[in-house]
């Protein structure tokens, strides 16, 4: 009876028993002329292998992004239709706009502002032209001055030196909103700043810039004040509220002003009911009562 032993033989000078006989291999098929004796590499994809196409596009995204922000958010050196695609292809990955933040505006500016720059959110964020934006935004009556951030991955920051209301203007019957130096602030509506003097007249605009500090700094006369009224061009009136008209002169009108204030602290001035009340000469005041034939001097 002959043993079957399957692993290692035993040991000594005892004979192995055989193993089952293995079925003899297939005789090798014969190559191809011209073939090697090396074995084939098979790729399951073809082109760049997937690591090395991810860190040549990221390489891409990098460089080009840093050409984009040095260049104000513009590649000049490929065409439109080039870099509409890369900004797209950029905004795919996460480089889209989701806020637009406006720093220095008013409540009553912001909106204005927000629409002047024409962004809409998921926006491709690095094609976007800073420049322009800027332009836009300067365009706006409320903005002396403004500049645009962009902020990586989707912010846009906006920020302005607004222009600040100091009266409101009214001639050839429309009323308008103007700053310190007598532009017109075109967005402003003038039913919102019931608080602002209003001053009347052609040339109105830019010549109240000395007044209006002049009657800040008196508050019994600005809670007084109905109106300034630019006269040939030259002085103004300032018209009061229950009626008074107050003509300053065309020159030296701080002085004019404390002769004002001496009277109105003696003798309550403001409170009397006057119809008008003559700045104009030097060396006197001349006050006229509503129910008086003709002007008296006032004693300063």
């Amino acid at each position: 009876m002959v043993a079957v032993v399957r692993g290692r033989g035993f040991r000594g000078g005892k004979s192995r028993a055989h193993a089952p006989s293995r079925p003899a291999k297939p005789a090798p098929k014969p190559r191809a002329a011209g073939t090697g004796t090396s074995k084939l590499k098979v790729s399951t994809h073809s082109g760049v292998p997937p690591r090395i196409a991810l860190i040549a596009a990221l390489g891409a995204v990098v460089t080009c992004g840093a050409i984009i922000l040095f260049t104000g958010g513009r590649l000049q050196a490929v065409g439109a239709a080039s870099s509409d695609a890369f900004y797209s292809a950029l905004g795919s990955i996460g480089f889209r706009m989701t806020s637009l933040q406006i720093a220095g505006a008013s409540p009553f500016a912001s909106r204005d502002i927000a629409s002047a720059t024409g962004l809409g959110k998921n926006a491709p964020i690095l094609g976007l032209d800073l420049n322009a934006i800027r332009t836009r935004v300067q365009q706006v009556g409320w903005v002396e001055s403004a500049s645009v951030v962009r902020m990586l991955p989707g912010t846009i920051i906006v920020r302005v030196v607004e222009r600040t209301p100091v009266a409101v203007w009214q001639v050839n019957g429309r009323m308008q909103v103007i700053d310190g130096k007598g532009r017109v602030i075109t967005e402003a509506d003038p039913g919102r700043f019931p608080q602002l003097p209003l001053v009347v007249g052609a040339g109105a605009n830019t010549s109240g810039d000395a007044v209006y500090d002049l009657i800040k700094a008196r508050p019994r006369l600005a809670q007084s004040l109905e109106a300034l009224v630019r006269v040939d061009g030259r002085r103004w009136d300032l018209r009061l509220k229950e009626g008074a008209i107050i003509q300053l002169p065309a020159t030296n009108v701080a002085e004019a002003m404390i002769r004002l204030d001496r009277l109105d602290q003696g003798q309550r001035l403001l409170d009397l009911g006057l119809e008008r009340i003559d700045l104009r000469a030097p060396d006197m005041v001349v006050v006229r009562r509503r129910d008086a034939a003709s002007p008296v001097p006032a004693a300063v």
